[in-house]
C-alpha cells in the first residue's frame, strides 16, 4: 500500500490521534523554523532594561501625594 492510502485510512479510523499528530507537528516545526529567522533579524536585538530609579523614585511620589493633600485641604 502506498503511504498516502496509509496515512487517509489512518486518519478515518483515529481522527482525534491525527488532529493530535498534526497539532504536536506543528508545535514542533514552529520553534526549530520561527526562531532562527527571528534571531536573523537585525530588529531582535535586546533593549537595554532601564534604571530602576527611572522607574521607581520615592521622593517624587512623596511630593505628589503631599501636594495632593495640600490641595484638597
Amino acid at each position: 500500500m502506498p503511504v498516502m492510502e496509509k496515512l487517509k485510512m489512518f486518519v478515518v479510523q483515529e481522527p482525534v490521534v491525527a488532529a493530535s499528530c498534526l497539532i504536536a507537528g506543528v508545535g514542533l516545526f514552529l520553534p526549530a523554523v520561527v526562531r532562527p529567522m527571528l534571531d536573523s533579524f537585525e530588529m531582535s536585538k535586546q533593549v537595554p532594561q532601564p534604571a530602576l530609579n527611572d522607574l521607581y523614585t520615592p521622593q517624587i511620589l512623596y511630593q505628589k501625594s503631599t501636594t495632593i493633600i495640600s490641595l484638597a485641604s
